[in-house]
């Protein structure tokens, strides 16, 4: 299908094409492996000493290192910043991230005092999520170990206790600036300031994007119930054979029909009530304690098999076993033309939301209302909607391929051309950015006035 194969078990997520954006190892590196010369002073004479690492700032009684700075400068450009090029704007950027370090700190520090904490174990999840992705850039673990090492790391397991606390902290500052979000004051900003930001930001501002919001129907192809039957004979049998002492995870890698899980052992990670997996899946996983194996769960998917691993608050981390019914190519004709009658209908009048509840798909999208790049939909949807206008239902077009396909039935809602974004475009956004900007700072600007910190960059 179209979908990421991260979508499995997730409805709704056929149009979420938004890439996970994961650091390089290297760019979360220990400070002895940073990048140094990027920011570093000039190199000394021969003969001088070589300074190892230096204080840049006291918050309260812990320090802020320059070897701290320059690692944050490098996860800055490893997501996308530009680094200056002369000596006074590598300054300038060194002493914005060191007055950005000195705010985490003071939140960290304030958390104490508020009482606030984050256990390692809460962090846990978060990190071992993080490190499964980097994991899945490497082709083998030998490669990935060398990175790691080449990153300052001896071991995966001290990488983790590293990630592990870096994450702890971030948590820390989160909950604390929650917290602290109650005691906000309400800040004001002019129209004037509105037109003087979109001014400054004008050159860096995109070109907007040619967009277009619909609705849509899909169907697709339903197993007979000779299919179905033999996919239930399928799932139960594997339920017997782990019942008996089968192994669940060697199991999971021969037997699912889940590409995002199954070569992980039928691992779908650390999942939350509402974080968008089915409604039949959801209350298996959470109704079921470590350990345990689950009865046969049916779900628009096909049939799983489950088993809870670890639970920690209001989170689960599960495997699974999906067998899929198959399709064949008289399920797949019925379906194409149950959609031509479906476009037919919707074109004559036929409510939306009746045809959605009689042929939609419930583990697809019925659409997306918000303004969506059109050159970021897939070719399928691209082609289906070229030379359309507002308005316009579209005649069924295939999803997939083989006996993956649906088939969809758009109705475009609105199309807007590309071009130049004006202030009116994104004034309520800039207007609401600067207000939390302007009451963010005034907040943390209160704070370091309770708190010692000195400078000595």
């Amino acid at each position: 299908m179209l979908r990421p194969a991260s979508c499995v078990l997730r409805p709704n997520c056929h149009y979420q094409f938004v890439a996970a954006l994961v650091l390089a190892v290297a760019s979360l590196g220990s400070p002895a492996t940073a990048r140094a010369q990027d920011v570093a002073p000039a190199a000394p004479q021969p003969g001088a000493a070589i300074p190892v690492d230096r204080i840049v700032a006291v918050v309260g009684s812990d320090p802020i290192l320059w070897s701290e700075v320059l690692v944050a400068v490098n996860q800055k450009r490893a997501q996308g910043l530009v680094f200056p090029s002369d000596s006074a704007g590598q300054l300038a950027l060194a002493r914005e991230t060191l007055n950005e370090l000195i705010d985490a700190e003071i939140l960290v520090q304030k958390a104490v005092t508020l009482k606030i904490e984050v256990t390692p174990e809460e962090a846990g999840p978060a990190a071992d999520d993080q490190i499964r992705r980097i994991r899945e850039q490497f082709p083998t673990d030998a490669a990935y170990r060398r990175e790691l090492r080449d990153a300052g790391f001896g071991t995966p397991e001290e990488y983790r206790r590293t990630l592990v606390d870096q994450i702890r902290r971030q948590m820390l500052q989160q909950r604390t600036f929650g917290e602290l979000r109650k005691r906000l004051r309400p800040a004001t900003v002019t129209e004037a300031e509105i037109d003087a930001a979109f001014e400054r930001n004008r050159e860096r501002l995109r070109q907007r994007p040619a967009a277009v919001t619909f609705r849509q129907i899909v169907v697709a192809p339903k197993p007979s119930d000779a299919s179905k039957a033999r996919a239930r004979a399928k799932a139960d049998s594997l339920l017997a054979e782990i019942r008996a002492g089968g192994d669940f995870e060697q199991i999971a890698r021969r037997e699912s029909m889940d590409p995002a899980s199954k070569e992980l052992g039928g691992d779908i990670g650390w999942n939350r009530r509402g974080s968008g997996l089915v409604a039949e899946f959801e209350r298996a996983i959470f109704a079921l304690p470590p350990g345990r194996v689950s009865p046969i769960v049916e779900t628009a998917f096909g049939y799983h098999i489950i088993r809870v691993d670890r639970v920690q608050p209001a989170e689960v981390k599960a495997r699974h076993i999906l067998i899929r019914p198959q399709v064949d190519s008289a399920d797949v004709e019925r379906a194409r033309l149950e959609a031509d009658s479906v476009a037919a209908q919707w074109r004559r009048g036929a409510d939306f939301e009746q045809l959605v509840q009689r042929h939609h798909d419930p583990t697809e999208e019925r659409g997306i209302l918000q303004p969506y790049p059109r050159d970021s939909l897939p070719a399928s949807y691209q082609q289906a909607i070229a030379g359309k206008t507002e308005g316009t239902i579209t005649d069924p077009f295939r999803l997939g391929a083989d006996m993956m396909v649906k088939f969809a039935i758009l109705q475009i809602v609105t199309m807007t051309e590309g071009g130049e974004y004006s202030v009116e475009d994104v004034r309520e956004q800039i207007r609401q950015q600067l207000i939390a900007e302007r009451a963010t700072r005034a907040l943390l600007d209160s704070l370091r006035r309770e708190t010692f910190v000195s400078l000595r960059l």
